[in-house]
């Protein structure tokens, strides 16, 4: 059994990282082997539009075409038993790097027929960890969420399920004195990252160890 991890947060030690690694101790700790790859080190761009993964004739196998950075890390997620994803919210959308991951990672997958069936042989389970730096209010009205209801439908097409964890209201710097965020409440910030973030990664430690389970 092999889950892989994708960090799309341009930082390794932070609320997503903590969050996706806590995830993969519970798969672990189902026996699950391991991996976690942070886009943010790798040379790649999204989808070019090349279509050659839906030409006619050529080398349809299913991969994309293009050569870059994410080549290899894309041959390991869809060889893996299961794929988590994990990002911050920016202006209400998933990462760039991670929108350009999922891009490359689903299309070659999406058939061009007349039921846009998928192409991928298996029925895996896949999951999404996203963190907000808003609250939960601010999150349901500015539509923050709406990206995930977007890849709940377009992952569990896909690959065969998928579920997610949102982490809203979390705490943004190590030290909020150094930057301009008047409009915050840090007493309230700092106690929910010592009562609730704790809460959060258990969740997701658990949501690793469903990860592990066939997909019914």
């Amino acid at each position: 059994m092999k889950v892989i991890a994708i960090n799309g947060s341009p930082r390794k030690a932070w609320n997503t990282a903590t969050l996706l690694t806590h995830a993969l101790s519970g798969a672990a700790a189902q026996g699950a082997e391991t991996e976690l790859i942070h886009l943010y080190d790798l040379p790649y761009t999204g989808c070019k539009s090349c279509f050659a993964c839906k030409r006619k004739g050529g080398d349809r196998a299913v991969r994309c075409a293009v050569q870059d950075g994410l080549t290899q890390p894309l041959a390991r997620a869809v060889e893996a038993d299961a794929i988590l994803i994990g990002a911050p919210i920016y202006i209400g959308a998933v990462t760039g790097m991670m929108q350009s991951f999922l891009e490359r990672l689903i299309f070659p997958f999406i058939a061009y027929d007349a039921a846009h069936s998928t192409l991928f042989p298996r029925r895996i389970r896949t999951a999404g960890i996203y963190t907000f730096g808003a609250d939960e209010a601010r999150v349901k009205q500015f539509g923050f969420d709406q990206p995930i209801n977007v890849h709940e439908r377009v992952l569990a097409r896909v690959f065969g399920s998928f579920e997610s964890l949102l982490v809203t209201d979390t705490y943004q710097f190590d030290d909020y004195a150094k930057y301009e965020a008047s409009g915050m409440d840090v007493a309230h910030k700092t106690q929910r990252r010592q009562e609730v973030f704790p809460v959060d990664c258990r969740q997701a430690f658990e949501l690793g160890g469903r990860l592990c389970r066939p997909v019914g």
